[in-house]
């Protein structure tokens, strides 16, 4: 376990929206070996979470970003193979 002082230095540098970018980009990359429809939830997911920060957290750019998501999301979902 990381003590929690760390985790805090670490992260005063970033703000929220860049905080959740790489736990998407980390969460694709783990879910890329089991599945498109996997792949495909965890998009929207991320999406709906980016569409949900609140803009003082984050700019606005992370607004479009989760609109994008839950855009393809479910494209992905509806043409990944069953």
């Amino acid at each position: 376990m990381l003590p929690l002082q760390l985790v805090d230095s670490f992260l005063l540098d970033y703000n929220v929206g860049q905080a959740l970018l790489l736990g998407f980009v980390l969460a694709t990359v783990a879910t890329l070996p089991l599945s498109r429809q996997v792949l495909a939830l965890n998009t929207i997911l991320f999406g709906v979470i980016f569409l949900l920060t609140p803009q003082t957290l984050v700019p606005v750019h992370y607004l479009f970003l989760g609109i994008v998501l839950v855009v393809v999301g479910p494209l992905l979902y509806v043409t990944a193979d069953s």
